[in-house]
């Protein structure tokens, strides 16, 4: 019988890192979403470990993703993700569940916490013309096109461009793949209703109208559609 995901982890973290300081299990097993394809993320933290790696294996009948750091490298990580607005790592680490510790936990996981808590760095008002613009540029795309195979992919742009926007305009973290949802959501369940709701028309039916009402009405809080007086670099 499969063993379950906090069994397993123990496991390969006795076999592969019987030394670490804190391991931690995290994912979506761990929040009660996972799936018959989910895996097993892994974070380490081990002093004796010259440098960051992420290694993928398949152990005791689970994929597994380990994110391997020594007691200082995980830090340009955080950063990396704080500066992209996408807390991947500070995520996994804040709601890890504790595998290993050998007291360190408890500090690296306030260290994500408070990153987390503190939000992305706001956009400037530059920032915010910029992504008006590129918004404007695809939602003119998408509304002249002709093609559905085009359109298809335009639509798909634009979706990450406005759930970009939308969060970080409010100063919320983004996503990625399934998290653009879930990034959504913890903003505003209503918003997130409305915007799968337009992409799903169109997807179906081919109809964009609740996509365009949807971006115009995104824009209209910052301006509306910005074309003429745009410049990048002058």
């Amino acid at each position: 019988m499969k063993k379950t995901a906090p069994e397993t982890a123990a496991l390969i973290v006795e076999e592969y890192f019987p030394a670490c300081n804190v391991a931690l299990l995290a994912g979506s097993v761990i929040r009660g979403e996972g799936t018959k394809t989910s895996d097993l993320d892994i974070v380490i933290f081990d002093e004796n470990v010259e440098q960051s790696y992420r290694e993928s294996l398949v152990s005791y009948e689970w994929p597994v993703e380990l994110f391997v750091h020594n007691l200082e490298s995980y830090r340009p990580f955080f950063e990396q993700d704080i500066a992209r607005a996408r807390p991947s790592l500070p995520r996994m680490v804040a709601e890890g569940r504790i595998i290993t510790d050998d007291g360190r936990a408890k500090a690296i996981k306030a260290e994500a916490e408070a990153l987390l808590d503190k939000g992305p760095k706001a956009l400037t008002r530059k920032e915010v013309e910029m992504k008006r613009y590129f918004i404007t540029d695809a939602l003119d795309d998408f509304i002249g096109s002709q093609n559905r195979g085009e359109s298809i992919f335009i639509a798909n742009k634009l979706a990450d461009l406005v759930h970009e926007f939308v969060l970080r305009t409010n100063g919320k973290w983004i996503g990625d793949s399934k998290w653009v949802v879930r990034a959504l959501k913890e903003y505003d369940p209503l918003f997130t209703e409305r915007f799968i709701g337009a992409f799903d028309q169109f997807y179906k039916r081919g109809e964009k109208a609740a996509i365009i009402d949807l971006v115009d009405d995104v824009l209209e809080v910052f301006g509306g559609r910005l074309f003429e007086g745009f410049s990048l670099g002058k």
